[in-house]
């Protein structure tokens, strides 16, 4: 995969529903390339079942955050996040629907972000 996207011209890899963990080799090769995004406000709740985890623990909100991508699942540094309230009689299904819009209006925001840094880096 890394040679396509080398000769493809790549030049940022945006992960969504990507539920797979990337190898050591190719997540560090894209350091700093690579964005995710991820359903719950991280630190809190990295992994899966991310929405049923916050209503067990009674959170009153929940949210979603753009990070870039790091060896560690869900660790990397935190780009920008979104959240709206628990609502009383949430259940993970609907505040992942309801989480859907915001997670749709983060991202972009986030990737123009994530550009933008590389852009000066580079």
């Amino acid at each position: 995969m890394h040679e396509q996207l080398t000769e493809a011209g790549v030049e940022i890899i945006a992960l969504a529903g990507f539920m797979r963990v990337l190898t050591p080799w190719f997540v560090n090769t894209w350091e700093g390339r690579m964005v995710n995004i991820h359903p719950s406000l991280l630190p809190n709740y990295k992994g899966l079942d991310t929405h049923q985890r916050a209503l067990d623990a009674g959170d009153t909100e929940a949210g979603c955050t753009v990070h870039w991508v790091s060896p560690g699942v869900d660790d990397g540094e935190i780009i920008q996040q979104g959240s709206l309230p628990i609502l009383p009689g949430d259940t993970a299904d609907s505040l992942a629907a309801r989480l859907l819009p915001v997670e749709h209006q983060l991202y972009p925001e986030a990737l123009a972000k994530a550009c933008a840094e590389i852009q000066a880096r580079d």
